[in-house]
């Protein structure tokens, strides 16, 4: 019989040794990876750990205010505050509810809130860019509390003006850069430099108490001041406005410089842009119709011929020249703006009753190579040089191209095409005794410590001289009286002297010509001469002489902003200036 089977144990010395060898193994390899993570990859880990709660935040820079010459601000930036959502932190059972709340403080509609709500795969839908802080301090203290909005510190741009200067000032986007006018051009100076903050954040995103931040503080941006005098803007804004509803035109634009320093004192346009609702007006309705817009000048340009044959001695002011209603030009008749037997005029004459078959008939005598050098004496062909957003050069041909009408309209201003501030340009170097100044638009600027620093006075060129300039002045001054074209341009009180348009306009939309430009432009006092004031006006359809047109918004703009300004009459009284022969 076999003996029972034992059980036999192990030699519990060798199990408790393999268990301790086990065990050491398995610490060793925790220690191993603690001294990874402890120690050699201690610094990388932290990092990470770091940058998910490094929470980075953009803070803007307050945008530059711009101004007209006397402070008063056109566009300024104001406190504002962004409302945003984490549509995933918002139950659907509180979807309706901040859907409701959000749509009455925003005036926004609650579906189209709610559909970004129902956006649970975002974690932020903005609701709204920039809105009033009181608004948003309602929402954020709503009871009980609208879990998953919030808010942001934002600046919002304003025009107090709404649509005053609307297209000079331009307007700035929803991220803050300027789109236009004076917004774009001087971007860079307006915006100041953007600064960062970095937080550390939990998981709910609020700040971690005592931990490290760090801070870029913004630069504000810079203030521009325009030579731009904002009642006098007003009042060109509105005379030129009427008068393009009273007539049935398609644009006009008023320009007011003053003389000595060839500031812009006004620049209007109509229509004219509402800065307040920007979008809603066509891409093509932004620009700033006074420089960029071109335009055959008609009889306002024949004051550069008058110039050219003064200064070329072919005729004086009482050189009398026998003028029929019409002349023959190559291939052409032109006429002039009514038929009239022979009449024996004067220069001034020609030059006071704006006569084209008089005005062709002084530039024969001056030559097209000297008519074409006076003409870029005044700057046509060139930008005028105030560096505004899409400021146009016109068109001056070679003369050496003209056709041969081309050198028989181009003296009374057809086939040379320019904008309304080159127009303006042409007057203030005559009133300003042939000198020609660079137009100024900007006054100067802040620097980066808040002192103004003007802007370099602008360029002086002699163009013609100071006896031609006085000449043509007396010419202008007797185109005001009750024989000229622009004697409803004269204001009580004062001398005045200016110049009336007529053109016929090229239009695409025909292929040819179609319609009007009606202009008028001059200055006063005419024996000291202080402002320039110019209105145009495109394509009117109830008249359309400049004398009918233009010159009554003349008279109403320059009568106010000689009013505003504070110039008095000069008290003097025009000289006796002989229009016809035998008189």
């Amino acid at each position: 019989m076999r003996p029972p089977a034992v059980l036999r144990l192990g030699n519990p010395g060798r199990r408790i040794n393999v268990g301790l060898i086990a065990m050491t193994f398995v610490l060793s390899v925790f220690a191993g990876r603690l001294v990874q993570l402890q120690g050699l990859d201690s610094k990388v880990y932290a990092a990470e750990a770091a940058e998910q709660r490094v929470r980075g935040e953009k803070l803007t820079a307050r945008r530059g205010s711009i101004t007209d010459v006397n402070g008063h601000e056109l566009a300024l930036t104001l406190e504002a505050r962004e409302i945003f959502v984490d549509p995933s932190e918002v139950a659907p059972a509180d979807r309706d509810r901040v859907a409701t709340v959000l749509a009455a403080e925003l005036n926004q509609p609650k579906e189209q809130i709610a559909a970004k709500l129902g956006n649970t795969t975002s974690r932020y839908q903005q609701v709204a860019a920039a809105v009033e802080p009181s608004v948003a301090q309602r929402i954020m203290t709503q009871k009980p509390k609208l879990k998953g909005v919030g808010s942001k510190h934002r600046y919002r741009r304003d025009y107090p003006g709404g649509d005053l200067a609307g297209t000079l000032l331009g307007f700035v986007g929803d991220d803050g850069t300027g789109l236009s006018g004076l917004e774009n051009t001087y971007n860079g100076l307006l915006a100041g430099r953007d600064g960062e903050q970095f937080i550390e954040t939990g998981r709910e995103g609020q700040r971690i108490p005592m931990t490290r931040s760090t801070l870029k503080t913004p630069v504000e941006g810079r203030d521009v001041r325009l030579t731009i005098e904002r009642d006098i803007q007003w009042a060109a804004q509105k005379a030129i406005t009427d008068q393009v509803k009273a007539t049935g035109a398609r644009t006009g634009s008023a320009i007011v410089i003053d003389v000595p320093t060839g500031q812009v004192v006004a620049m209007a346009n109509a229509p004219e842009l509402d800065l307040k609702n920007w979008e809603k007006t066509a891409p093509e309705d932004w620009v700033n119709r006074s420089v960029t817009d071109v335009f055959e000048p008609g009889s306002t340009n024949k004051v550069i011929t008058a110039a050219a044959a003064l200064e070329s001695g072919a005729v004086r002011p009482e050189t009398v020249f026998k003028v029929p209603d019409n002349i023959r030009c190559a291939d052409r008749v032109l006429r002039d703006s009514h038929p009239h037997p022979v009449e024996r005029l004067t220069f001034s004459g020609v030059v006071a009753t704006s006569s084209n078959v008089g005005t062709i008939l002084a530039s024969q005598r001056v030559g097209d190579e000297k008519l074409h050098a006076m003409l870029e004496r005044f700057g046509f062909g060139a930008k005028p040089g105030t560096g505004l957003l899409g400021e146009e050069a016109g068109l001056l041909p070679e003369w050496k191209k003209w056709s041969g009408s081309q050198r028989c309209t181009i003296a009374y201003g057809q086939g040379v095409s320019v904008t309304a501030l080159q127009t303006a340009s042409v007057y203030q170097t005559i009133a300003n005794g042939g000198v020609r100044v660079t137009p100024q638009i900007v006054a100067g600027t802040t620097a980066e410590n808040r002192a103004f620093v003007p802007s370099p006075p602008g360029k002086q060129t002699r163009v013609i001289s100071e006896r031609t300039a006085r000449e043509v002045s007396g010419m202008l001054e007797a185109a005001v009286s009750d024989e000229g074209t622009g004697n409803l341009a004269a204001i009580d009180g004062y001398r005045v002297a200016g110049k009336t348009g007529t053109a016929m306009r090229y239009d695409p939309k025909c292929q040819g010509y179609c319609g009007y430009t009606s202009t008028f432009v001059g200055f006063a006092p005419a024996d000291k001469p202080r402002l320039v004031v110019l209105a145009v006006i495109q394509d009117p359809h109830k008249g359309y002489y400049g004398g009918e047109i233009a010159a009554p918004v003349f008279k109403k703009v320059m009568t106010f902003a000689l009013k505003s300004k504070k110039i008095p009459p000069t008290g003097t009284t025009a000289a006796s200036v002989r229009i016809r022969a035998g008189e």
